[in-house]
């Protein structure tokens, strides 16, 4: 089975950004994108980030993007959280979008992803043939995260 690893680098109240890597059944890192996020909001359904822990990702249908997004299972007071392109944190509820760099989009003073259907493509090449997953989103040491 394959691992992904979300290591969290900055956050505040708005959002949350770090590093996700895809890891093969061998630990070998076949994948890399920027993960972006909402910032912390004690778990509230909508508007905070994941919290940090250990989760089973599951492939399945999403009648609202009309395709077949990977979603974490079992986390604490909270459903539907998902992958799934975004730019701007404020395009999740919840969810967990990826993209190649950090660039101000639209110039609201904070770092929005490039290029996240394109990432969120190579993130799904990257677990083809895989129906199941797991998860693992953790901090850098030296974030002031949560």
């Amino acid at each position: 089975m394959k691992t992904i690893k979300i290591v969290r680098d900055w956050q505040d109240e708005n959002q949350t950004l770090g590093k996700c890597t895809v890891y093969d059944e061998n630990n070998k890192p076949i994948f890399s994108a920027i993960s972006l996020e909402r910032g912390w909001q004690n778990n509230k359904n909508n508007v905070s980030c994941v919290p940090l822990g250990r989760y089973p990702l599951i492939l399945e249908y999403s009648p609202r993007f009309k395709q077949d997004l990977w979603e974490l299972k079992n986390v604490p007071n909270r459903a539907e959280c998902k992958f799934h392109s975004a730019n701007y944190w404020y395009q999740l509820n919840g969810c967990i979008a990826l993209g190649l760099e950090l660039k101000d989009l639209n110039s609201d003073g904070y770092n929005d992803v490039t290029n996240s259907k394109k990432t969120m493509k190579a993130f799904h090449n990257a677990l083809k043939g895989e129906s199941r997953a797991e998860i693992l989103i953790m901090q850098n040491k030296n974030c002031d995260c949560m």
